[in-house]
Protein backbone atom coordinates (compact mmCIF):
# COMPACT_ATOMS: atom_id res chain seq x y z
CA UNK A 1 0.00 0.00 0.00
CA UNK A 2 1.14 3.50 -0.81
CA UNK A 3 0.38 6.80 1.51
CA UNK A 4 1.58 9.71 3.14
CA UNK A 5 1.35 10.39 5.93
CA UNK A 6 1.49 13.90 7.30
CA UNK A 7 1.90 16.15 10.06
CA UNK A 8 2.30 19.97 10.76
CA UNK A 9 3.62 22.36 13.64
CA UNK A 10 1.69 25.06 14.08
CA UNK A 11 2.03 28.43 16.47
CA UNK A 12 -1.72 27.54 17.76
CA UNK A 13 -4.67 25.72 17.72
CA UNK A 14 -6.82 28.61 15.33
CA UNK A 15 -6.43 27.71 11.72
CA UNK A 16 -6.72 31.06 9.89
CA UNK A 17 -5.32 32.88 13.06
CA UNK A 18 -2.23 30.87 14.29
CA UNK A 19 0.53 29.63 11.28
CA UNK A 20 1.85 26.74 10.20
CA UNK A 21 5.70 26.68 11.27
CA UNK A 22 6.84 23.07 9.98
CA UNK A 23 5.31 20.69 7.46
CA UNK A 24 6.07 16.57 7.24
CA UNK A 25 5.62 14.25 5.08
CA UNK A 26 6.69 10.71 4.61
CA UNK A 27 5.55 8.52 1.56
CA UNK A 28 5.19 4.76 2.63
CA UNK A 29 5.37 2.03 -0.32
CA UNK A 30 4.54 -1.32 1.05
CA UNK A 31 5.32 -0.67 4.76
CA UNK A 32 8.88 1.28 3.91
CA UNK A 33 9.38 5.10 4.19
CA UNK A 34 10.23 5.89 0.47
CA UNK A 35 10.84 9.55 0.17
CA UNK A 36 10.65 12.65 2.74
CA UNK A 37 9.35 15.94 2.11
CA UNK A 38 10.09 18.98 5.30
CA UNK A 39 10.87 21.69 5.99
CA UNK A 40 10.65 25.01 8.37
CA UNK A 41 8.37 27.80 7.27
CA UNK A 42 8.70 31.42 8.23
CA UNK A 43 5.16 32.14 10.20
CA UNK A 44 5.80 36.14 9.57
CA UNK A 45 5.26 36.22 13.26
CA UNK A 46 6.70 35.87 16.50
CA UNK A 47 6.06 32.21 17.84
CA UNK A 48 4.79 31.74 21.34
CA UNK A 49 6.37 30.51 24.05
CA UNK A 50 3.83 28.27 24.50
CA UNK A 51 4.08 26.75 21.17
CA UNK A 52 8.21 26.71 21.52
CA UNK A 53 7.27 24.53 24.37
CA UNK A 54 5.67 22.03 23.02
CA UNK A 55 7.48 21.90 19.34
CA UNK A 56 11.24 23.24 20.36
CA UNK A 57 11.12 25.29 17.77
CA UNK A 58 11.74 28.88 17.32
CA UNK A 59 12.02 32.35 16.01
CA UNK A 60 15.64 32.52 14.66
CA UNK A 61 14.92 28.58 13.41
CA UNK A 62 12.23 30.14 11.29
CA UNK A 63 13.87 33.07 10.39
CA UNK A 64 14.79 33.21 6.50
CA UNK A 65 12.76 29.88 5.79
CA UNK A 66 10.47 29.64 2.73
CA UNK A 67 6.68 30.91 3.16
CA UNK A 68 3.88 28.91 3.38
CA UNK A 69 2.54 30.45 -0.28
CA UNK A 70 5.94 29.26 -1.57
CA UNK A 71 5.85 25.94 -0.01
CA UNK A 72 2.45 24.88 -0.66
CA UNK A 73 2.42 24.07 -4.43
CA UNK A 74 5.73 21.72 -3.62
CA UNK A 75 3.52 20.18 -0.94
CA UNK A 76 1.48 19.30 -3.33
CA UNK A 77 3.71 18.15 -6.02
CA UNK A 78 5.55 15.90 -3.48
CA UNK A 79 1.81 14.55 -2.31
CA UNK A 80 0.50 14.00 -5.95
CA UNK A 81 -2.94 11.80 -6.06
CA UNK A 82 -1.77 9.55 -2.94
CA UNK A 83 -3.73 8.55 0.38
CA UNK A 84 -2.92 11.05 2.61
CA UNK A 85 -2.90 9.88 6.40
CA UNK A 86 -3.09 12.39 9.45
CA UNK A 87 -3.63 11.71 13.43
CA UNK A 88 -7.08 14.16 14.23
CA UNK A 89 -7.02 14.81 10.74
CA UNK A 90 -9.40 17.83 11.06
CA UNK A 91 -6.84 19.66 12.81
CA UNK A 92 -3.76 19.52 10.22
CA UNK A 93 -6.34 19.80 7.26
CA UNK A 94 -7.90 23.09 8.13
CA UNK A 95 -4.59 24.83 8.99
CA UNK A 96 -3.88 23.72 5.48
CA UNK A 97 -6.48 24.78 3.73
CA UNK A 98 -7.18 28.07 4.85
CA UNK A 99 -4.03 28.50 3.54
CA UNK A 100 -4.88 27.04 0.24
CA UNK A 101 -7.75 29.38 0.01
CA UNK A 102 -6.19 32.29 1.27
CA UNK A 103 -3.10 32.44 -1.53
CA UNK A 104 -5.00 30.67 -4.35
CA UNK A 105 -2.36 27.95 -4.74
CA UNK A 106 -2.65 23.78 -5.46
CA UNK A 107 -3.49 21.14 -3.16
CA UNK A 108 -2.64 17.84 -2.73
CA UNK A 109 -5.11 15.82 -4.90
CA UNK A 110 -5.40 12.29 -2.81
CA UNK A 111 -7.64 11.16 -0.34
CA UNK A 112 -7.12 12.73 3.44
CA UNK A 113 -7.84 9.81 6.45
CA UNK A 114 -8.04 10.31 10.01
CA UNK A 115 -6.25 8.02 12.11
CA UNK A 116 -6.89 8.95 15.25
CA UNK A 117 -11.09 6.87 14.70
CA UNK A 118 -9.05 4.21 12.92
CA UNK A 119 -7.08 3.45 16.05
CA UNK A 120 -9.73 3.83 18.71
CA UNK A 121 -11.75 1.27 16.62
CA UNK A 122 -8.91 -1.03 15.72
CA UNK A 123 -7.17 -0.93 19.60
CA UNK A 124 -9.82 -0.39 21.73
CA UNK A 125 -9.79 0.51 25.48
CA UNK A 126 -6.71 2.30 25.74
CA UNK A 127 -6.37 5.21 27.84
CA UNK A 128 -6.15 7.68 25.25
CA UNK A 129 -5.14 7.48 21.85
CA UNK A 130 -2.86 10.55 21.51
CA UNK A 131 0.14 9.77 18.76
CA UNK A 132 2.60 8.72 21.78
CA UNK A 133 0.28 6.67 23.86
CA UNK A 134 -0.08 4.34 20.30
CA UNK A 135 3.27 4.53 19.73
CA UNK A 136 4.00 3.10 22.78
CA UNK A 137 1.47 0.35 22.83
CA UNK A 138 2.54 -0.63 19.58
CA UNK A 139 6.36 -0.90 20.74
CA UNK A 140 6.99 1.53 17.72
CA UNK A 141 10.88 2.47 18.30
CA UNK A 142 10.30 6.24 18.68
CA UNK A 143 12.06 9.42 19.96
CA UNK A 144 10.64 13.13 20.51
CA UNK A 145 7.47 14.04 19.47
CA UNK A 146 5.96 16.97 18.09
CA UNK A 147 8.41 17.54 15.47
CA UNK A 148 6.84 16.94 12.38
CA UNK A 149 8.88 14.85 10.30
CA UNK A 150 9.37 12.67 13.46
CA UNK A 151 5.59 12.04 14.11
CA UNK A 152 4.62 12.11 10.16
CA UNK A 153 7.13 9.13 9.85
CA UNK A 154 5.75 7.27 13.64
CA UNK A 155 2.70 7.94 11.89
CA UNK A 156 3.32 6.16 8.88
CA UNK A 157 4.94 3.35 11.02
CA UNK A 158 1.30 3.13 13.05
CA UNK A 159 -0.93 3.40 10.17
CA UNK A 160 1.19 0.27 8.20
CA UNK A 161 0.28 -1.71 11.59
CA UNK A 162 -3.17 -0.95 12.19
CA UNK A 163 -3.89 -1.87 8.64
CA UNK A 164 -2.25 -5.30 9.52
CA UNK A 165 -4.52 -5.60 12.39
CA UNK A 166 -7.81 -5.61 9.95
CA UNK A 167 -6.12 -7.18 6.84
CA UNK A 168 -7.52 -11.16 6.79
CA UNK A 169 -5.53 -13.29 4.65
CA UNK A 170 -3.28 -10.77 3.57
CA UNK A 171 -5.80 -8.96 1.65
CA UNK A 172 -5.49 -5.18 2.32
CA UNK A 173 -9.09 -3.21 3.80
CA UNK A 174 -10.48 -1.28 1.02
CA UNK A 175 -10.39 2.54 1.33
CA UNK A 176 -14.38 2.52 1.38
CA UNK A 177 -13.88 0.05 4.31
CA UNK A 178 -10.64 2.97 5.79
CA UNK A 179 -13.38 5.44 5.21
CA UNK A 180 -16.02 3.71 7.58
CA UNK A 181 -13.63 3.03 10.30
CA UNK A 182 -13.57 6.76 10.25
CA UNK A 183 -17.42 7.45 11.43
CA UNK A 184 -16.57 10.49 8.70
CA UNK A 185 -17.88 11.59 5.36
CA UNK A 186 -14.98 11.03 2.53
CA UNK A 187 -12.73 14.14 2.36
CA UNK A 188 -10.07 15.85 0.04
CA UNK A 189 -8.62 19.69 -0.26
CA UNK A 190 -10.03 21.89 -2.21
CA UNK A 191 -8.89 22.36 -5.81
CA UNK A 192 -8.50 26.29 -6.63
CA UNK A 193 -8.11 27.57 -10.06
CA UNK A 194 -6.51 30.84 -9.17
CA UNK A 195 -8.57 33.66 -11.41
CA UNK A 196 -7.17 36.86 -12.48
CA UNK A 197 -7.23 39.63 -10.08
CA UNK A 198 -9.77 42.37 -11.85
CA UNK A 199 -9.86 46.29 -11.54
CA UNK A 200 -13.31 47.49 -10.77
CA UNK A 201 -13.93 50.09 -13.02
CA UNK A 202 -16.96 52.64 -12.04
CA UNK A 203 -18.50 54.34 -14.99
CA UNK A 204 -21.42 56.40 -15.76
CA UNK A 205 -22.90 59.76 -17.87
Amino acid sequence: MKFIAFDLETTGTVPGVDAIVEIGAVRFIDGQVDSLFCTLIDPRKPIPPGATRVNGITDDMVSGQPLIENILPLFAEFCGEDIMIAHNAPFDSQFLVADIKKHEVPSPKGLVLDSLPIARKVLPGLPNYKLGTLIQHMKIPAGNFHRAEADATYLGHLFNMLIKRISIGGQLPKIENLIALTGKPEFRFPQIERKPKQLDFLGGF
